[in-house]
């Protein structure tokens, strides 16, 4: 067997697959895109999910690629054994509802076996337990005789993750003789030692897992495979790990060089040149994915790894800054894999120098402060680290909590994982609460007061939509950057652009920025200090650097509507000094897109027949279709033109004066329509005032009236369909409707009197005389507190003098009333104090004045005994 080297096997296998009818894909880049489950690609399969899951169509139904791949789960072995690392090449083979298990086995046999030359009687299969049908594959077709194929059970061989699609696999094992075995006596497939080596892994996704643990046949079988090409050169270059590969050899050889130590000589020292060997590895290709080393997701991993890696060549005793140096050996060593390496190196170089620097300002002084937290400890007697002086050492000197962690693992000590996450979840709330956010985004503003002074934008937007320059500064939310990836939030600075960032009333622009190598959605534009505009978004897709020459595209439909919308304020505004007189000054505007907003000074409503008057001037002028020319000139040849000028604004030597035909002349620094014509139409929504003499107008045009008077059409013709009319009759229906409502509602009330006088019968004949007052205390069913108040008032009279008590019960509540006449209260009757003594036996509570009082309760069970005491009480009043 030939021992070929790591860019050899990559080629054979992706020409092997293509010779089989598969696409051969470049690499993903090591950042998901729309995928929000994962922060980095760790798997072949990982960046080909929407092909697996039906969401878009593969450009093939067979592919195969050579994916990069981070995984950190375990970073803190990494080193200590050989076995793995954070980054590694995944080769895979992938098929989207064509073939299935027998082509796939046939493959996989026919590539190691035929084209790498590995010894078929090495290689063991393994499957999963009920897989007959791969059993069978395996035996009778490929030759494997049934003893040296393997049956394992769900947690080896059977690849699912909760619901969806999911199925059983086989995998490939590779006998690399007894020096690597453990020497054992049972030691075969399976062990874990080093001897037998997983190398290729065929997952046939053939089932869907209702999460319940039911499974279905998949209508549309995939094939999924993985074999890590590092773990395949271990293999067929005979060598120990992947350490001492061909590519990755070279490198430690490099680290090795720059230390001046001896791999396998001293195992602390081979921890270190392990952790550096392979770090340096995946910080190069992160950071060619555009990946920024930062506090947080993506970002947060590169800068451990970074951090790390400057640590453990401390350790070896490398001086000075010497991450780039290897970051060369990697490329060299990649690159023809990953042309984009050689591409990017200046950058990689510039963004691992950036950080080993920052890192390299506190490594001292935290490693000192650290040894006296250690000594500390020591005199305490205790072993663990307070989670407050992680957290100092993380804030103060960059030592990321992992860091932390290993240096006191090495002397026996552990850190307070719980405490460190308390103080920076406190720390970040703190933050929150004094920042002092510039936008939506929540950029702090320190960020954009880093920016170097002599860096400016040029608005070049007046003329053009489209426009082409170069991006001189990027930040995200919390520090300036070389690039932002997909789905980082940031900030673009360019030397000019098309956006016109909010100012003097008129809403920013949106759109997108779109470089070589990825694109920007441009949700926000601001003017900071030092004529610096800043296009705030979302990266959309791959990556935006600085440097990078880029398109900027402004929202058209967007900018259109708002430009109808300014020119309208103008029109406005001098509609308002015809109508209302010369004292209306502009006190504030707004224009969007959707509407506009005038603030102006006036001491009074106006009134119906004014806004009528201002509104008729404004359309009058958009029918006439005035030119509107914008010219710039000095701000002393503006004021003799007689244009407008905001009260209170500063204004620089050169100004910009936009005239409406003879109608309007203002200065205005904002974006106008060609001629008053494409405004369209204009109407005032409302008018009101908003302080002492100032009042405010709103107002639609062009588009956003078209949407106002479809919602308006829309809620007529609803309004007419509930009311069972057509728009047009609408007004007389309802017209129709409250007339038949009035009269019902008189009716009502006839009824309801005449009910209460029915339902209380002769009740006069209930009369008694309490120490020479009279009572007439009685029950009413069905009568509500309104028609109580009447029948007592009618009661009242008719008793001439005395104290009418009633009672009504009606759905489950009772409502009581209580008068008494002049007569009975100069008796020392009191309606009020009667009602008190009462009502708690029907569950309630209540009160009044002596001649009338009123109450409710919940018990109606208790309406004959509350009657029975009410003679009781009036007795204790007279």
């Amino acid at each position: 067997m030939k021992a070929y080297g790591v860019n050899e096997l990559r080629k054979m296998f992706l020409e092997f697959f293509e010779s089989k009818g598969h696409l051969a894909m470049k690499s993903f880049s090591l950042v998901p895109h729309n995928d929000n489950s994962l922060l980095l690609i760790n798997s072949g399969m990982a960046p080909l999910k929407p092909y697996f899951t039906g969401q878009e169509i593969p450009p093939r139904k067979r592919v195969t690629t050579c994916q990069k791949c981070i995984r950190t789960g375990d970073i803190e072995n990494i080193g200590k054994t050989a076995r793995h690392g954070t980054f590694f090449e995944m080769l895979g083979n992938f098929s989207f509802g064509d073939y299935f298990k027998h082509e796939a086995i046939a493959w996989t046999w026919e590539f190691l076996t035929e084209v790498v030359g590995l010894d078929p009687d090495r290689l063991y299969p393994s499957i999963y337990e009920n897989d007959d049908e791969a059993f069978e594959i395996w035996n009778k077709e490929i030759g494997i005789a049934p003893e040296r194929i393997f049956r394992f059970g769900k947690e080896d061989n059977f690849w699912e993750h909760g619901s969806g699609p999911c199925g059983p696999c086989s995998e490939v094992y590779y006998d690399r003789g007894e020096k690597y075995g453990c020497g054992k006596p049972g030691c075969t497939v399976g062990c874990d030692c080093d001897r037998y080596i997983e190398i290729w892994n065929n997952v046939f996704t053939q089932f869907d897992n209702d999460g319940k643990g039911n499974y279905t046949e998949l209508a549309q079988k995939n094939i999924d495979t993985g074999m890590g090409l590092e773990r395949l050169a271990t293999v067929v270059q005979d060598v120990d790990s992947i350490f001492d590969v061909d590519t990755i050899q070279a490198l430690r050889n490099r680290v090795c060089e720059l230390a001046g130590k001896e791999y396998k000589k001293e195992y602390a020292w081979d921890v270190s040149i392990r952790i550096v060997t392979d770090h340096i590895r995946s910080a190069t290709f992160m950071i060619s994915d555009g990946i920024m080393p930062s506090n947080e997701g993506r970002g947060y991993v590169l800068r451990r790894i970074i951090r790390r890696a400057a640590r453990h060549g401390r350790l070896l005793g490398i001086d000075g800054k010497f991450l780039a140096n290897l970051s060369a050996t990697v490329i060299e060593g990649s690159k023809d894999g990953y042309p984009e390496l050689e591409e990017k190196k200046d950058f990689i170089f510039n963004v691992l120098t950036q950080e080993e620097n920052k890192f390299n300002k506190t490594i001292d002084q935290g490693l000192s402060i650290l040894a006296d937290m250690e000594e500390k400890m020591g005199k305490a007697g205790t072993k663990e680290l307070p989670g407050e002086d992680a957290f100092k050492l993380y804030d103060t000197y960059g030592f990321p909590l992992d860091l932390t962690t290993e240096i006191l693992e090495e002397k026996g000590f552990t850190v307070d994982e719980a405490g460190f996450t308390a103080a920076m979840k406190e720390q970040k709330e703190k933050a929150r609460a004094a920042r002092k956010v510039t936008n939506y985004m929540g950029a702090d503003v320190t960020v954009y007061e880093s920016i170097d002074p002599s860096v400016t934008s040029k608005f070049v937007g007046y003329d053009r939509l489209t426009h082409t320059s170069g991006v001189s500064v990027i930040t995200t939310e919390t520090e300036l950057t070389e690039a932002i990836t997909e789905g980082e939030n940031g900030t673009i600075f360019v030397d000019e652009t098309p956006f016109y960032a909010t100012m003097g009333g008129q809403n920013a622009d949106t759109g997108t920025i779109c470089g070589p190598e990825g694109e920007f959605l441009v949700k926000d534009t601001v003017k900071l200090l030092g004529g610096k505009i800043g296009h705030i978004g979302v990266v959309t897709k791959g990556m935006i650097r600085r440097g990078d020459h880029v398109t900027l595209t402004v929202d058209a439909e967007k900018r259109a509507d708002t430009c109808k919308n300014h020119s309208a304020t103008h029109l406005l505004q001098k509609a308002l000094r015809i109508v209302l007189g010369t004292h209306v000054e502009q006190a504030g505007s707004y224009v969007d897109g959707e509407r506009l907003r005038f603030d102006f000074s006036h001491f009074s409503a106006m009134t119906e027949e004014e806004l009528k008057k201002v509104e008729a001037i404004v359309n009058e002028e958009i029918a006439a279709s005035l030119l509107v020319i914008t010219k710039e000139m000095t701000i002393e040849e503006a004021k003799k033109t007689g244009a407008m000028a905001l009260f209170g604004e500063k204004y620089g030597e050169t100004v910009r004066v936009v005239s409406m035909g003879d109608f309007s002349v203002e200065l205005c620094g904002g974006t106008h329509v060609a001629n008053t014509g494409m405004i369209t139409a204009f109407k005032i929504i409302s008018e009101s005032g908003v302080a002492a003499g100032v009042r405010r107008i709103e107002a639609l045009t062009g588009t956003g009236l078209l949407k106002y008077y479809d919602g308006l059409e829309k809620t007529i013709k609803e309004a007419a369909g509930l009311v069972k009319t057509s728009p047009a009759e609408l007004t007389e229906r309802i017209r129709h409707l409250l007339a038949e409502v009035k009269s019902l509602q008189s009716e009502n009330e006839a009824l309801r009197s005449k009910a209460a006088k029915e339902a209380l019968g002769d009740v006069m004949d209930k009369t008694v005389e309490v120490k020479g007052v009279k009572l007439l205390a009685a029950k009413v069913s069905g009568v509500d507190m309104n028609g109580l108040r009447e029948l007592g008032d009618q009661l009242k009279d008719k008793l001439g003098e005395g104290v009418v008590v009633l009672l009504s019960d009606q759905g489950g509540k009772v409502s009581i009333v209580a008068m008494a006449t002049d007569g009975a209260q100069k008796a020392g009757a009191h309606a009020g104090n009667l009602i008190k003594g009462i009502a708690g036996l029907v569950g309630g509570g209540g009160g009044g004045r002596p001649n009338m009082a009123q109450a409710g309760g919940k018990n109606p069970a208790g309406i004959d005994d509350a009657i029975a005491e009410a003679a009781k009480v009036l007795e204790a009043q007279l």
